[in-house]
């Protein structure tokens, strides 16, 4: 008896001490463990600085920002963004090596659905994200709104930041698409970690799409061509909607794993899904005294209704909303498919469910292992154009 206690004894100190000399790889940095040193090393890409090399930051003397500082000269903010032509795509970062990108931020001008982000991981052709500016950072109308949470943090008056962690073994490739007519200018820097990465990281995926008007009593789906093993991790929707009334009845479906007529996760509500109720309505005091419901931007960590826009009363008269919800907290895991649709559900004037039509895109996040299903065809200029 006690030679087996002493042997749990011993085997529990070699437990210890083995994890005590695990290396930290500088991934998964977070309150808890940022005081742990790493053998990690820290890295970023900028017009500064195209390659992220060592101790090669701010050496421009030709750039966008050559005129300003001539009388500074080599070191003074020669270069702080790139031109983009008109249909050209421009390679904003390219990095050699096992490591993660931990940060994404840009300002671009011009039209936001008409840069086109894609990620390639390692050695892949196909794209793992490809998605319009805008809509990857929850901005897919157009338009500035300030969104606070942890994935996604939009800030004035146009900086657009992304913490969504992305591994890779080989390589990263991240280029930007201008399908404009016009020249545009991009501001970015990507900040990234060289280091080793664990055997179970999946990698980062975004996927976009667009359907306007939705077919009348038909499912919007957000993503059918997901194959293999991994994690849905968030969803941003830019909703337009094509009448008055609400439109917020739909429920979102998870069909994963084989399913085929019936999901295995199944929500009650889009706002419900977006953590939300009650239409996001809330009481407001009007300078007359009277009250009314209105929709209420809110954000929070996980999920968020940060833009809602109401109409001018002249030709912009449409109402359009912008909603994430990231399931950070609640990753929800298949092993081989998974595919989402949400409903477009409003209300009859009798109390009847009303199926809607309306102008709805999508953004899609998820991890997973490699090789990734095809991407649907791109939408064309003239289907992304917001009007």
């Amino acid at each position: 008896m006690k030679r087996s206690v002493l042997c749990m004894l011993m085997t529990a100190f070699v437990v210890l001490s083995v994890q005590a000399q695990e290396k930290f790889n500088g991934l998964g940095v977070n309150l808890g463990n940022l005081y742990r040193m790493s053998d990690a090393k820290t890295r970023s890409i900028s017009p500064e600085n195209f390659n992220g090399e060592k101790g090669k930051g701010g050496m421009a003397t030709t750039g966008t920002g050559a005129g300003p500082s001539k009388e500074l000269g080599q070191g003074w903010k020669v270069s702080p963004s790139v031109v983009i032509k008109k249909h050209t795509t421009y390679t904003v970062a390219e990095i050699d090596g096992s490591g993660a990108v931990q940060h994404i931020w840009m300002t671009p001008t011009g039209n936001w659905r008409y840069s086109i982000l894609r990620f390639y991981w390692d050695d892949e052709t196909t794209p793992s994200v490809e998605v319009p500016v805008g809509d990857f950072f929850c901005m897919g109308w157009g338009k500035y709104a300030q969104v606070n949470s942890l994935a996604v943090a939009v800030n004035p008056g146009s900086g657009l930041n992304c913490y969504w962690p992305m591994p890779f073994r080989k390589k990263c490739r991240i280029t930007m698409e201008n399908i404009d007519n016009e020249d545009m200018v991009l501001y970015y820097q990507v900040d990234y970690t060289l280091t080793d990465v664990p055997k179970d990281a999946g990698y980062f995926h975004a996927q976009f799409r667009r359907v306007n008007p939705l077919p009348f009593k038909k499912d919007y789906v957000l993503v059918d061509s997901i194959k293999g093993k991994g994690q849905y991790v968030g969803t941003y929707l830019a909703y337009g909607s094509n009448k008055n009334g609400w439109w917020g009845e739909g429920e979102i479906k998870f069909f994963m794993d084989g399913d085929t007529q019936f999901p295995t996760i199944n929500g009650t509500g889009t706002e419900d899904y977006f953590n939300g109720a009650y239409d996001f309505d809330s009481m407001h005091k009007k300078a007359d005294g009277t009250e009314s419901s209105e929709f209420t931007e809110f954000c929070s960590p996980y999920s968020g209704l940060p833009q809602v826009i109401r109409g001018d009363g002249h030709y912009g008269i449409a109402q359009r909303f912008g909603l994430y919800r990231w399931h950070i907290a609640d990753p929800i895991r298949f092993e081989k498919d998974l595919k989402v649709t949400i409903q477009d559900l409003g209300w009859h004037s009798d109390g009847r469910y009303m199926p809607l039509q309306d102008d709805i895109a999508s953004v899609v996040f998820w991890y997973q292992s490699e090789p990734h299903g095809a991407f649907p065809v791109f939408p064309t200029k003239d289907q992304l154009e917001v009007n």
